[in-house]
C-alpha cells in the first residue's frame, strides 16, 4: 500500500498518510480514499470524497441514498446513525454532523483513550435547512479542512444573500428575463432551493441535480415543486422563472428558448472582488457550504485539540496562524483529495 508518512511526529498516531489518503492501521480502513481500498469511511457523497470501486463503505444513514447515487446501487454500504458506535479492530468510530450537505459527517476515532476527529468538509459558520447542523466535538488531535482558510473569507448572513437572490429574480421578471443560476448539483442546489419562495414565480432545476432531489425530500427537507426543461416547463419559466442548472460545458440548447436570460453566480470564492470580475455573469452572490475563516477557528477552539493537521486549501497559512497566534501544535497535511464544491 505504500505508507509514506505518519500524520504528525509520533508513530503512535492513529492515522497514517498513504498514497490513497488517510489510513487507520488499527482499524483497517481509509477515510475518503482517492484510490480503491478494502474499506472506506466516507464523510459525504461529493465526488472528491466518495469514489466508486471500494470494497465497502461506511457512511452516515442520511447520506446513504446520496452515496449510492454516487458509487452505485450495488455497493456494500454500512450506514450509521449519527452518534451510533462501531468498533473496527481496537478503534471506536462514531459519525457526527458536519453541516456541509445532507448526511455529511465528521469522523470521531477513539483508540486507547485518545480521540481523533477528521472533519471532512464542514460548515461551522451558518446552519441551513438542507444539512444537519455542524456538531462541535472535543478531541486530542483534529484534522481540519481549510478550503477558505484566510481571514478575507467571512460569509455574510445567508438570509440576506437569499434576499438579494430574490431581488435579482424580481428585477429580471420586471424586464421579462429568465433568471439562470448555475449551482453545484449536490448540496448547493438543494440548499438554495430550500430557501426560495415559490410564491414569487416558477422554479426549475435542470441537470444532474434533479437525481438528488428525491433523497432530500425523503429525508424531510422541504423543497418546492420544480419544473423540468420540457415544453410545459419552459413555457412556465420563460420571462418569469428562476432556473437552477448544473451543466458543465456549453449552454444547453433548451435555454435558447428561454431568452432573454440573466445569469448569476453563487460561490464562496466570490468574496474576492477579482473572482467576481472573472465571471461572465450579471450578479454574484457569496454563499458557501464550507466554513469561512471564523467557522474554521470556531471548530478548532471547540475541539480543544492540542494538535491540528490542516488539509485542503490554505494549509500553510492556517497552520502557521494556529502555531503563532493560538499556540497550537499545527502542521499542513500531505496528499489529500481536492475539493470539488464551494
Amino acid at each position: 500500500m505504500g505508507f509514506n508518512q505518519f500524520v504528525g511526529p509520533n508513530e503512535s498516531d492513529i492515522l497514517q498518510m498513504t498514497s490513497a489518503g488517510l489510513y487507520c492501521p488499527a482499524g483497517g480502513f481509509h477515510i475518503d480514499p482517492s484510490k480503491k481500498v478494502h474499506l472506506a469511511v466516507t464523510t459525504h457523497a461529493h465526488s472528491d470524497h466518495a469514489r466508486r470501486g471500494m470494497g465497502g463503505y461506511i457512511c452516515a444513514s442520511s447520506g446513504e441514498p446520496l452515496l449510492r447515487q454516487r458509487v452505485g446501487k450495488q455497493a456494500e454500504i454500512q450506514a450509521l446513525e449519527f452518534g451510533q458506535g462501531l468498533r473496527l479492530g481496537g478503534v471506536g468510530i462514531t459519525l457526527h454532523p458536519a453541516g456541509h450537505i445532507l448526511g455529511s459527517a465528521q469522523v470521531r476515532l477513539e483508540l486507547k483513550g485518545r480521540v481523533t476527529v477528521v472533519t471532512g468538509d464542514y460548515n461551522a459558520t451558518h446552519a441551513h435547512a438542507a444539512a444537519e447542523p455542524w456538531e462541535p466535538l472535543e478531541c486530542d488531535f483534529l484534522v481540519t479542512e481549510s478550503t477558505f482558510g484566510l481571514p478575507v473569507y467571512q460569509w455574510p448572513d445567508p438570509a440576506l444573500v437569499m434576499d438579494d437572490i430574490h431581488h435579482w429574480w424580481r428585477f429580471n421578471q420586471s424586464r421579462g428575463r429568465t433568471s439562470i443560476l448555475p449551482c453545484y448539483p449536490l448540496g448547493k442546489t438543494q440548499r438554495i432551493l430550500s430557501s426560495l419562495d415559490p410564491g414569487q414565480g416558477p422554479i426549475g432545476v435542470a441537470g444532474p441535480a434533479r437525481a438528488f432531489l428525491p433523497h432530500y425530500r425523503a429525508a424531510g427537507v422541504s423543497l418546492p415543486e420544480v419544473h423540468e426543461l420540457d415544453e410545459s416547463g419552459m413555457a412556465a419559466l420563460k420571462g418569469r422563472g428562476l432556473l437552477l442548472i448544473s451543466f458543465s460545458g456549453e449552454e444547453p440548447p433548451a435555454l435558447r428558448a428561454l431568452r432573454p436570460l440573466s445569469y448569476a453566480a453563487v460561490s464562496g470564492w466570490l468574496q474576492i472582488r477579482s473572482a467576481r470580475r472573472g465571471r461572465d455573469v450579471d450578479r454574484g452572490f457569496v454563499l458557501s457550504d464550507h466554513s469561512d475563516w471564523n467557522g474554521i477557528l470556531r471548530c478548532i477552539r471547540c475541539s480543544k485539540a492540542r494538535r491540528v493537521a490542516v488539509t485542503h486549501g490554505q494549509t500553510e497559512v492556517l497552520a502557521r496562524y494556529l502555531r503563532e497566534t493560538m499556540g497550537i501544535d499545527s502542521f499542513p497535511l500531505g496528499h489529500y483529495p481536492d475539493n470539488a464544491s464551494d
